[in-house]
């Protein structure tokens, strides 16, 4: 019993083990897919335009390709770069080399070697070029040196590259990236033509960039070349979390982890443009809201000043309504003991243009005072007879009740043989009293409490 249950437990191990060995490789084939392998080539251009051809085989051109081609390796190995030629006339070769500018010289010589093996395996036209991840190889019928003429390929690892999640921040701070190591590559002799840089892309993320050039152009051709380069990674990768562009004379490469040997320039992206985006997005965010709010309040404000307005408009129209039938008696008005307007002879309603003309304009030579509630005016109407013109304080909010609560007064006084009251005038905020004028002050008595 005791043995069948060690060898029980010992199956079961057993069973796990083989598991792993199912699961491991399945989980390592997207790690493995992301990178070629270091034997397959990144692209192969095997040039069939019209002016070249295929060369024949064991012919002039094939042995002095051999030779030259052989020569590659150990030749280039020695400065990471190599170009020469082999041959006369039309059977002459021109053939260059570049390894790139971070691998040592076993790798440069060992990565040659290969690609020119390829090179010879997969083309026979007299112009052809092949790339590695660390080196390249071409050749061709005419002399290539010193000249640019860009044609950028995109390597079919592209494809494999996972798609990133802020697109337009990563071109912002790529653009920065690439600019500034590629102007290092052209324009600084000690970088030989190769830099690379790194950047900070987000809290926990950084970019890795990589250019190179090939030696023999000239720093104007590399930049031109490089910026060809970045027109064409900005097309096809600007999306995705890396990118590779290769032509005859430069490289660019990005990638969100390490992928070279080199030191490599520490770049920080300036916080005036790294933090651009997300002011500008904060302010959007804040202000439409905010902008919104200010709009809805401001119009409930001026709907409720309006409506304000016209309450008032409406209630002292209502007053004037209330007042105007009180006193719109073509006989006039009178008071009763209860304090009651009722009809009566000698009060009337008078135009304010017979008042302004009677008055010469309420001019300040017939001003005899000024109470609590008003001016006093003298006048004459055009029959002769002396006036005196009680002028209610303008926009007055009691102005209406004061000029019925001066009616009423007048009236009793009226009633009692102190006072006349003649006739009132209402209109726009003029609100008018007209008082026989008695000279002898008793009308400066009852005005002003005199």
């Amino acid at each position: 019993m005791i043995m069948f249950n060690h060898i029980w437990k010992m199956d079961k191990k057993d069973a796990l083990l083989a598991m792993l060995l199912l699961i491991i490789p399945l989980l390592m084939r997207p790690m493995l897919a992301n990178t070629p392998a270091s034997g397959d080539p990144l692209f192969t251009f095997c040039n069939t335009e019209i002016l070249t051809k295929n060369y024949t085989l064991n012919s002039p051109f094939e042995n002095n390709l051999k030779l030259l081609l052989g020569s590659l390796p150990s030749n280039t190995s020695l400065t990471g770069f190599y170009n020469t030629s082999t041959g006369e006339d039309s059977d002459r070769v021109y053939g260059q080399a570049l390894c790139r500018g971070d691998v040592n010289s076993t790798v440069c010589r060992n990565c040659i070697q290969t690609a020119t093996k390829e090179i010879l395996k997969q083309c026979r036209s007299e112009d052809a070029m092949i790339w590695f991840e660390l080196c390249q190889v071409r050749y061709s019928f005419q002399n290539f040196f010193s000249s640019m003429v860009y044609t950028g390929k995109y390597p079919e690892q592209n494809r494999m590259q996972k798609n990133i999640s802020n697109p337009v921040h990563l071109e912002q701070v790529l653009t920065y990236l690439m600019n500034n190591i590629s102007n290092e590559t052209a324009f600084d002799p000690s970088t030989r033509m190769f830099a690379t840089g790194e950047i900070k892309f987000s809290r926990k993320k950084r970019i890795y960039g990589l250019v190179q050039c090939t030696r023999d152009i000239s720093e104007k051709y590399c930049y031109n070349c490089l910026q060809s380069a970045f027109g064409e990674l900005q097309k096809c990768c600007f999306y995705r979390q890396g990118g590779i562009i290769v032509s005859r004379n430069c490289n660019m490469r990005f990638e969100l982890y390490r992928f070279y040997n080199a030191s490599s320039f520490q770049l920080s992206f300036p916080a005036s443009q790294g933090a651009s985006w997300k002011i500008w997005m904060v302010v959007v965010v804040t202000c439409i809201p905010l902008s919104v709010l200010a709009v809805l309040i401001g119009s409930c404000a001026v709907n409720y000043h309006l409506r304000k307005k016209r309450r008032q408009r409406d209630d002292d129209k209502s007053q004037k309504a209330e007042l105007l039938h009180e006193l719109a008696s073509p006989t006039g008005v009178a008071i009763t003991q209860e304090g009651e307007l009722v009809s009566s002879e000698g009060l009337h309603f008078m135009s304010l243009s017979i008042i302004m003309a009677a008055t010469d304009g309420f001019s300040e030579s017939n001003k005899l005072g000024q109470g609590g509630f008003g001016t006093v005016y003298k006048g004459v109407l055009e029959d002769g007879k002396g006036v005196a013109v009680k002028r209610l304080s303008r926009k007055s909010w009691q102005g209406l009740e004061e000029f019925k609560n001066e009616v009423i007064l007048i009236a009793r006084l009226q009633h009692r043989n102190l006072v006349k009251l003649l006739g009132c005038a209402i209109e726009g905020e003029e609100k008018l009293l007209v008082y026989e004028f008695m000279p002898n002050r008793s009308l400066d008595f009852f005005i002003f409490g005199l």
